[in-house]
């Protein structure tokens, strides 16, 4: 829409400067259509300047919704297949459906992480979340392994992606971009713990 408003602007100008031009007659002076060019330029630059405001202002909201969206979806998976189930005990050895749910968690944890990456990369269009985020790189990165670990049994990752989505649901919070739980469906979960967008 901007750039039909600047492309209007403009076209206005040229129209009254050949209107001027030529109501003044062959002899008209050259002063009066440099002039009526150079307002053509400064509203040109003018609506170019707001066109740009604009956009960024857009890219950084756009950059928080797909931020929180990231977000929720791995706070979601994370409580729903790794959280409940550690507190509720099926991690232990001997409890029923353990081995379905370490590989349920193990694909979660996958999830998480690869959502927690693309909120990373989603924060930086947004000046206040990527600094909210920044202090998270690490913790985020260190979850990589984890999800191998969750399938082995190793209960302590379960503790480690609770820690690290409570971390990430602060930083959205102070940067203005709360962060609410999001479960996934299924197919959701499966191709997103191979890394699909």
């Amino acid at each position: 829409m901007s750039a039909r408003i600047r492309t209007l602007g403009v076209s206005l100008a040229i129209c009254g400067t050949v209107l001027a031009g030529t109501a003044a007659g062959p002899g008209a002076d050259v002063a009066q259509a440099a002039g009526k060019a150079a307002v053509a330029q400064q509203t040109d630059s003018s609506l170019t300047a707001s066109a740009s405001s604009v956009t960024t202002a857009e890219h950084q909201r756009f950059a928080k919704t797909r931020f929180v969206i990231n977000a929720g979806l791995a706070a979601g998976a994370t409580y729903e297949w790794i959280i409940k189930p550690w507190k509720a005990g099926a991690f232990k050895k001997g409890a029923h459906g353990r081995t379905s749910s370490l590989i349920k968690a193990g694909l979660a944890g996958a999830f998480a992480y690869n959502r927690l990456r693309a909120a990373q990369h989603n924060a930086q269009g947004d000046p206040t979340l990527s600094r909210a985020m920044a202090p998270l790189n690490s913790g985020i990165n260190d979850l990589k392994h984890l999800p191998s670990k969750l399938r082995s049994g190793d209960t302590s990752a379960a503790s480690s992606f609770d820690n690290v989505i409570n971390q990430v649901k602060d930083a959205g919070h102070s940067a203005g971009a709360p962060v609410k739980n999001r479960v996934p469906s299924w197919e959701q979960l499966i191709s997103g713990a191979h890394g699909a967008h």
